[in-house]
């Protein structure tokens, strides 16, 4: 039996073992909930305060977070507004400097337009003289077509080429005191071969070198001609001159053929049927005396260098010859020495041979005498009055007297 105290009226009871047991069950039941009970009050407490606490520590959290992003956005702002500010400014200064740039642009356009207008005006002023140029020059062509024409109509056929000789002399005149001082330019007046052409030109330079030389002859005839002639018909006899006169060039200056395209567009070189020959018009006569005579300026050093190399190949020529000269008579001089030294060395071997003889004979007739000196050296007078009576008695009588 177990005993029980009433906690509330303090009576004290017996229960048995399994009373006591279910009293003892009911108390830690009741206990146990009411522990449970305080353990959920205690964990909802804990809980609803932590919450709170979780609230309050989000609420700040938030609220610093707030702060921050409030502070950025702020930041942000006046960046944006300082960016906009500087925008604006930028816009300003751009708007400012591309203003200046159009203005600048505007005005080298302007230069650009000056110059263009200015060199617009002297290409066309360039246009106009060139062709003021070229219609004078046409003017003057035709007109010198009209006059040779003219005279055609006027002369006889030797009339026009006298003439056409006659411009021609003319026109080199006028240039012979500034251009041409050194030059020759006659009429070729020896016939002797049995033909001639009409003038000769030669020049020199400053030693008196001729370096260039042209045969001319002038051919011309009348339109009313019934035989007409071509510049062919002239060319051989031309060579011919050419060649016999000792000229380099040939220049056929004709009127012959006035249609003929080929020989009224320049100077027409025939070199390929005869030598360094042209055929011109009168208006080329003093072009083509130019012309040549500039080229061979131009190889005048060439020249000058070749007479020297030829001077110079004489010089060694005749040096040669006369040290092959030299070599002959030195050789030819030394042969008869020769001669003569071997004649004379035979002579002298002869003479020595002679003298060795002599020699030969001396050294006998010294031998010769060393023994009749050495004879006269043992004589005395006991030996030459040895076998002679009348000696010794001699002998005696000269040493009485003394």
């Amino acid at each position: 039996m177990q005993e029980i105290k009433c906690p509330k009226c303090g009576e004290v009871f017996k229960v048995d073992d399994s009373g006591y047991a279910a009293i003892v069950k009911q108390v830690r039941d009741r206990e146990f909930n009411q522990e449970l009970l305080n353990q959920k009050t205690a964990f909802e407490n804990e809980k609803s305060n932590a919450i709170e606490l979780v609230k309050e520590k989000c609420a700040n959290e938030q609220a610093a977070i707030l702060n921050e992003r409030e502070k950025e956005l702020s930041e942000i702002k006046a960046r944006l507004e300082k960016f906009e500010t500087d925008k604006q400014l930028a816009i300003i200064q751009a708007t400012g400097a591309m203003q200046n740039d159009i203005t600048e642009k505007e005005k080298t356009i302007l230069t650009l337009q000056k110059d263009i207008e200015s060199e617009k005006r002297e290409a066309q002023t360039k246009e106009q003289n060139l062709k003021d140029k070229y219609e004078s020059e046409l003017k003057d062509k035709e007109e010198l077509l009209s006059y040779y024409k003219d005279l055609k109509a006027k002369m006889s056929t030797k009339m026009i080429g006298e003439t056409l000789e006659q411009h021609c002399e003319n026109e080199f005149n006028k240039l012979r005191s500034t251009g041409f001082q050194a030059a020759y330019f006659e009429k070729d007046n020896d016939a002797r071969t049995g033909s001639k052409g009409d003038y000769i030109y030669r020049d020199y330079d400053e030693n008196g070198l001729e370096y260039i030389s042209i045969m001319f002859d002038m051919k011309n005839e009348m339109d009313e001609t019934a035989t007409k002639h071509k510049n062919e018909d002239f060319l051989k006899e031309l060579d011919k001159d050419r060649k016999e006169k000792n000229c380099e060039y040939a220049v056929l200056v004709s009127l012959l053929e006035a249609d003929n395209e080929l020989y009224n567009n320049g100077i027409v070189d025939v070199s390929y049927r005869y030598p360094k020959m042209y055929v011109i018009r009168p208006q080329f006569f003093v072009p083509m005396i130019t012309l040549l005579r500039n080229a061979a300026m131009n190889s005048l050093d060439y020249q000058k260098e070749l007479a020297l190399v030829k001077n110079q190949n004489i010089d060694i020529s005749n040096f040669e010859n006369d040290l092959l000269d030299f070599k002959e008579k030195f050789g030819r001089n030394y042969r008869l020495a020769s001669e003569k030294f071997g004649k004379a060395i035979g002579e002298i071997d002869k003479t020595i041979d002679h003298l060795n003889k002599v020699k030969e004979a001396l050294l006998s007739t010294e031998n010769n005498l060393r023994l009749a000196n050495d004879k006269a050296d043992g004589l005395t007078v006991k030996k030459l009055t040895a076998n002679n009576p009348t000696m010794a008695a001699k002998f005696e009588e000269l040493k009485a007297d003394k």
